[in-house]
């Protein structure tokens, strides 16, 4: 079987080794300068022995098992006319709802709040979302939003005593940094992984539409997706996605989103129920030898800007056909698609600045990023009632689109329609996703929702 790219979900039983380099990591550890939580242990027989126990001991409690409960549609095939005279016409281009069950992993990010980050493709189509701690407890998860095109989804858990895990800046990142994965494959519970980051700023893979991955050689194994990639220190450097391996099996090559794109994106679902992508409005490629050579640069790297679109933010900004972009916000980027994907989890009014060649001079550009229209709708789940719906917000009018509405969810059967436009609750107005989920966070009985449908106001009750 050919090698290809799968997520990582669980599939079956599979023994798992753990291989760490004893002498490499001794050195490192005797050569880092700042307090580490990888202490050293007694000496055994006369010779210091390194360990990573410390440091998972503070690590490991923020990373949880996900088990999920779902439908998805599969396509039925078409009733040959021989038999249609038994089954008439049923199964002619209609798709079967068939039921699921999948694992994966997911970090705590904020436990005052009870935040979980995972992999859109570990919760997609989930019915029910079952979060197990690593002391044993097991909570319903409420799903708070997701961005398909970067495989990123937040989740929502309330519990005392949670535990979360420090964010590290993955900017800082060299090849050859120690990294350690923490998740669940195959089902079997927590394991612990560990390796070096081999590469950096993967992309043009064709696993997401947003690729700007952490390689790293710690074996990431099926189930081990929405897991966590820490350093030494035990901060969060990425969240383990993809790996390359035939059957889905670990082979050394594994994907992680670094832990600065999750972040921004996690920032503007919370604040928004959705992802406001940024958008450059230029089109492109990546520099190579052949590009450099006929552009007469001095780099073979970075992105070259073959159109710029009219009234874009590029535009405005004073980009130009011809530049050539190698660095944002300072820092270093190889290709077009890593371009695409920093941009792609900035925000949309975002200031970034980017480092341009034109015309053998190094400039300087701040552009202000808009927002990118095609960007996928949230199916944020803020209420019970709410269920089965897909919100939008509307900048324009501040107010809450409801886009689509599931058969037979809870929203069609409380009264919900596709194009109401909510606009307030118990004559409270309410602007977007994120202040209606703040209101309704701690609210309970009966409430009005407010809402607009064909220019008329009218209010529904939920419970």
């Amino acid at each position: 079987m050919k090698n290809s790219f799968k997520p990582s979900k669980s599939s079956k039983y599979s023994k798992l080794s753990i291989v760490i380099s004893a002498a490499l990591l001794s050195s490192t550890l005797a050569l880092t300068s700042a307090p580490a939580l990888a202490n050293l242990p007694a000496q055994v027989d006369g010779h210091v022995m390194p360990s990573l126990a410390p440091m998972l001991e503070h690590a490991t409690p923020a990373v949880v098992s996900i088990s999920v409960i779902g439908t998805h549609k599969v396509p039925q095939q078409n009733v040959p006319d021989a038999f249609k005279f038994f089954f008439g016409n049923k199964g002619k281009n209609q798709a079967q709802q068939r039921p699921f069950r999948g694992l994966g992993s997911g970090v705590i990010i904020d436990s005052d709040e009870g935040y979980v980050v995972t992999n859109n493709h570990v919760i997609e189509n989930a019915d029910k979302i079952m979060i197990t701690l690593k002391d044993g407890r097991q909570l319903e998860a409420k799903k708070i939003g997701s961005d398909a095109k970067s495989d990123i989804a937040l989740l929502q858990i309330d519990s005392e005593n949670l535990s979360e895990i420090k964010l590290a800046d993955s900017d800082n990142l060299r090849v050859g940094d120690f990294t350690v994965a923490i998740g669940s494959p195959f089902g079997l519970g927590q394991t612990v992984t560990s390796g070096i980051v081999s590469a950096l700023g993967r992309s043009n893979l064709n696993i997401e539409h947003y690729e700007d991955f952490i390689q790293t050689d710690a074996a990431i194994n099926s189930g081990n997706s929405g897991g966590a990639l820490v350093n030494l220190r035990g901060e969060l450097i990425g969240i383990n996605t993809a790996i390359l391996g035939p059957s889905g099996g670990n082979v050394g090559i594994g994907f992680a989103i670094p832990s600065n794109m999750m972040h921004n994106l996690i920032t503007q679902i919370i604040e928004f129920g959705e992802v406001h992508r940024g958008i450059l409005g230029v089109s492109g490629r990546s520099v190579n030898s052949e590009i450099a050579k006929a552009m007469e640069l001095e780099t073979s790297q970075g992105g070259f800007i073959e159109q710029v679109m009219p009234d874009s933010a590029a535009d405005e900004a004073g980009i130009k056909a011809g530049d050539v972009i190698i660095a944002v916000n300072g820092k270093a980027i190889k290709s077009f698609f890593e371009l695409r994907a920093k941009i792609g989890s900035i925000g949309a009014n975002k200031k970034v600045k980017l480092t341009v060649i034109r015309d053998g001079d190094n400039k300087v550009f701040t552009v202000k990023l808009k927002q990118d229209q095609s960007a996928d709708i949230a199916a944020a789940s803020i209420h019970t009632m709410l269920d089965g719906t897909q919100l939008k917000n509307d900048t324009k009018k501040q107010a809450i689109i409801i886009e689509q509405v599931a058969e037979g969810s809870p929203a069609q059967m409380a009264g919900f329609r596709a194009g109401d436009i909510i606009t307030g609750v118990n004559r409270s107005r309410i602007k977007d996703i994120a202040q209606l989920r703040d209101y309704l966070k701690d609210k309970s009985g009966v409430l009005a929702l407010n809402i607009v449908r064909d220019n008329h106001s009218q209010y529904i009750m939920i419970r």
